[in-house]
């Protein structure tokens, strides 16, 4: 008997003319090999068996490009290999190496395994998609932890809404962010750093090349992050490399800090590359080589010991601009985006925080001295009386509230569809522990992960009510209208105007409720401060609230 997948695929050769430039119809989908044990497709690189999970068929570990091994490591990625036969797609691939994490920490969610050979990404698709809309999950963990295999982040509320849901690994760590002046030497482009952003890039290149086998639309793909996903978003808006590989954006909790330089000190920051041959001398390893040669996991270890930070570098080529610098050149991707943050961000990342001082005298004394003619302003919002909350709040919107309405602003003033939103829900398990709209709370919002089911990490307090679960459909209601429509929309919330609509937003709190001008004068106190310490050549991270003032010396011991 004839192959009839052979047979089909001849017919649809032949049947190749100009007006079928997909030929999506034609693809080899799961209906066409329903004989096999799961479902069937095939793409550039071969033949895939996938799962059925209802009438919704997920993919897992599909490389998207060679393993970073050996000669390799610190290179960019390569294409992957293609197979001969069907290649098991039942199972999630490894996640990159990482260090491991404190079993107390509330994001504690170890990967199964980790491996070098980790540049996969997985596919979750309506079992009959035709030209659906794509969004690609870029998982966060501060570039240095973290994998798309983490249970949180199942695509099937997404590919139940019609959506075909990518989730992709990326390099961490010193393995993903390293540069090096031998490194760059290597480079044909002179440079180093980038190779997270890079696999990214290649992760885009194949979902472009790839998504109509799966019935996806390459030309309608949002990418999507959160934490560090949210700033490789802002990477990706900044990359000439990713041009024309996404059409829509979503952030949830940038941050747009200064990163450093290849081969110069700018905002404080050392040269990227000297930071590279710091660890080097640190590791007791004379050269790239030498480094190559060391067992991966224990060089993530030694890295991470030594404090070596994972960011991006501006490197003239995949970044030739600090993020700051492109929006205000409107030299970023001209797409719709849709990005916010979280009210209670800083309630799990403390460690960000300085100690409260002593009393209201020495904290409005050291803002007096750190913040000049901004003082005032900055003291209207983050008043003395309640010092322990301003302190949250002012490092909530120096790191994240400033970088969200930034990025939407520069959108908005390019003409394009850009949304705001603040993340501002508190349920009984978050508000029993002080967290309430912690880092990252939405997440399970956005994912569907609400009830005793929920695939959250062991110490993750739990969302469980109607009214939960009644935030969590609207809030996917208004992602995936934004990935197929460019408008974020929902049946069972208000519509979510333009962010040029007199500065309006969404406030997810027990409800979505329309807003406009969202912590009236917080963007233009901070704008101008970060405009200030730039014109400075000063960073603008986490150097504000008291510890703007930290030089001053009316500023003594903490309160008890």
């Amino acid at each position: 008997m004839p192959d009839l997948t052979s047979l089909f695929r001849q017919i649809c050769s032949a049947l190749a003319v100009a007006t079928l430039p997909a030929l999506g119809a034609c693809a080899v989908t799961p209906a066409l090999e329903a004989h096999s044990a799961g479902p069937v497709i095939e793409i550039a690189q071969g033949r895939l068996e996938g799962v059925r999970q209802d009438d919704l068929v997920v993919f897992r570990n599909i490389p998207y490009a060679a393993p970073p091994v050996g000669p390799l490591r610190w290179r960019p990625p390569q294409p992957a290999a293609s197979w001969e036969g069907m290649r098991d797609a039942s199972v999630f691939g490894a996640s990159c190496v990482q260090p491991a994490i404190a079993r107390t920490s509330l994001y504690y969610d170890p990967p199964e395994a980790s491996s070098e050979d980790c540049l996969s990404l997985n596919v979750w698709a309506p079992a009959q998609a035709e030209n659906a809309p794509v969004m690609v999950w870029i998982h966060g963990g501060s570039l240095r932890i973290g994998g798309s295999a983490q249970p949180m982040y199942d695509g099937s509320v997404f590919a139940r809404r019609g959506v075909i849901l990518v989730s992709i690994n990326y390099r961490l760590g010193v393995l993903g962010w390293l540069a090096h002046p031998e490194l760059s030497a290597q480079s044909p482009v002179g440079a180093s750093g980038n190779y997270g952003l890079l696999d990214q890039i290649a992760a885009l290149q194949w979902v472009r090349e790839n998504a109509a086998a799966f019935g996806g639309d390459p030309d309608n793909v949002t990418i999507m992050g959160e934490s560090a996903g949210a700033l490789s978003v802002t990477y990706l808006l900044s990359s000439p490399l990713a041009r024309g590989l996404f059409n829509k954006a979503i952030a949830q909790s940038p941050n747009i800090r200064a990163v450093p330089e290849l081969s110069r000190p700018v905002f404080g920051l050392s040269s990227a590359e000297s930071i590279g041959t710091g660890l080097a001398d640190t590791l007791g390893q004379g050269d790239i080589e030498a480094l190559r040669a060391m067992e991966a996991q224990e060089l993530i270890d030694a890295a991470t010991r030594s404090g070596v930070p994972s960011q991006g570098t501006i490197d003239g080529w995949s970044l030739p601009l600090q993020v700051v610098d492109a929006l205000e050149a409107g030299e970023q991707a001209q797409t719709p985006l849709l990005a916010g943050f979280n009210s209670g961000e800083l309630r799990s990342q403390r460690v960000f925080l300085p100690p409260v001082p002593a009393s209201e005298a020495e904290y409005e004394a050291a803002i007096q001295c750190g913040y000049g003619d901004l003082a005032d302003s900055f003291l209207s919002l983050y008043p003395a009386s309640d010092m322990a909350q301003s302190t949250l709040d002012t490092f909530r919107d120096a790191i994240y509230g400033w970088a969200a309405e930034r990025l939407v602003q520069a959108q908005s003033a390019n003409g394009l569809a850009s949304y705001l939103y603040i993340f501002d829900h508190c349920y009984p398990a978050a508000r029993e522990r002080d967290l309430c709209a912690f880092h990252a709370s939405e997440l399970p919002f956005v994912f569907g992960q609400i009830g005793d089911d929920a695939a959250l990490s062991p110490n993750w307090p739990i969302p469980r009510s109607e009214a939960d679960r009644a935030l969590s459909t609207s809030m996917i209601d208004y992602w995936v209208s934004f990935a197929a429509t460019g408008s974020p929309d929902s049946e069972t919330g208000p519509s979510w105007h333009h962010y040029a609509d007199n500065q309006s937003y969404l406030h997810f709190t027990d409800q979505p409720l329309a807003r406009q001008d969202l912590l009236s004068g917080m963007f233009e106190m901070q704008n101008e401060l970060v405009n200030r310490r730039r014109e400075a050549g000063q960073q603008w991270f986490i150097n504000v609230g008291v510890n703007a003032g930290r030089s001053c010396p009316a500023v003594s011991t903490p309160a008890e």
